[in-house]
Formats: structure tokens, C-alpha cells, sequence
């Protein structure tokens, strides 16, 4: 994260993220596959497995590249897009609104303060190990802890969206996204930017 100048607000924070260029791999259409959408190639790795390898080569030919990512967008029509078309982030606009899908940070296993903000016991008063703990976790009635109960566990690590999130400035030099606020994921995690 950064921030850039604003005449009104002073400054404004944004998320630079890396968008493209991205390599159309595959065109998928109702009549074959039973949907439309396209696959497309991100980054490049030194080494693909054979079959893999092999695929792309016979799409792509002379545009071939080993891919490190490979991802499918759905599309309403096909048709628009050609294998080994490039998609760029020149398809955006400042003051655009864009869903951005990523995988949140992973915390591994946590307890309930970390995981569900609890305030913990009083710190004072004879509390003795147990400044951290959940408390009273069962019912009286039931006999049993009610299920979707607020309790330690993993944490993080979940695929998660964000909608209506503000393009402030497009790089189409660097191929950067500048957009309003932060997004999910930490430094280097792969996003799905999918235009309203």
C-alpha cells in the first residue's frame, strides 16, 4: 500500500497491484463445454509439467510461454476473444468499479481474542491462566455447545471479494492498478479483477 496527492482530502491510500499482461490459453463455448469462458496465462515459470506443456504448445505455437498461472473468467461472449489475444490493463478506466476476489492472510490456529475480538477476563481479582479464555461455552437446556459457536480455531486463509472497489490511477506503462483502500491478501498473493 501507498498513498497519492488529492487536492481535496490531502492524501488518498491505495493498493498498487501488478494486472497483466495476461495470455487468452483457451476459449471454452456452451455448445462444447456447456458455459462460456476463457482461460488466460499469467507470469511466467522456468519449468511445466509435460502435459501442460505440451497443450499449450499445440493452442499457442509461436505465442507459446510457461505459464505460472492459469485461471478462467467467465464471459457472456466468446467470440470477442482470440487464443493468444492480450489482455491488459488498458481494459480499465480511472474512477472505474471493479470486484477484487482474493485469499485472505493465513493465521493458523488462533484463540478467541485474535480470532473473534473477545475482551478476555479482568486481569486482577484473583484471574490466575485464564486472562485469554472463552468462558462459558454451554447451555443449561441443551446440555451441549449449540452449534456455530464463537470458539478458537484457524483463522484466515479464505477466499474473499470485495465489491465496488474505486480505480484511482491506471499504469499502462507498468502494467500497475492503483485502487482506493486495502484488499485481501498479503504481499504477492494472486487476485481475480473482474470489471461491473
Amino acid at each position: 500500500m501507498t498513498q497519492l496527492p488529492d487536492e481535496i482530502k490531502g492524501s488518498i491510500p491505495v493498493t498498487v497491484i501488478e494486472a497483466g499482461p495476461m495470455i487468452v490459453t483457451q476459449i471454452k463455448t456452451k455448445e462444447i463445454d456447456g458455459y462460456n469462458a476463457i482461460v488466460c496465462g499469467f507470469k511466467t515459470k522456468k519449468h511445466l509439467s509435460k502435459p501442460v506443456t505440451s497443450s499449450l504448445k499445440k493452442k499457442l505455437g509461436d505465442k507459446f510461454q510457461s505459464f505460472r498461472y492459469l485461471r478462467e473468467f467467465q464471459v457472456s461472449d466468446p467470440s470477442q476473444f482470440n487464443l493468444g489475444d492480450e489482455i491488459s490493463v488498458q481494459s480499465f478506466k480511472e474512477g472505474d468499479s471493479i470486484k477484487v476476489q482474493g485469499v485472505t492472510k493465513s493465521k493458523g490456529f488462533q484463540g478467541v481474542v485474535k480470532r473473534h475480538h473477545f475482551k478476555g477476563a479482568s486481569k486482577t481479582h484473583g484471574t490466575k491462566h485464564a486472562l485469554r479464555e472463552p468462558g462459558s461455552i454451554g447451555h443449561t437446556g441443551i446440555q451441549r455447545v449449540a452449534k456455530g459457536k464463537r470458539m478458537a480455531g484457524r483463522t484466515g486463509g479464505n477466499t474473499y471479494s470485495m465489491i465496488n472497489v474505486k480505480i484511482v490511477k491506471v499504469d499502462p506503462t507498468n502494467n500497475l492498478l492503483f485502487v482506493r483502500g486495502s484488499i485481501p491478501g498479503r504481499h504477492g498473493t494472486l487476485l481475480k479483477i473482474i470489471s461491473k
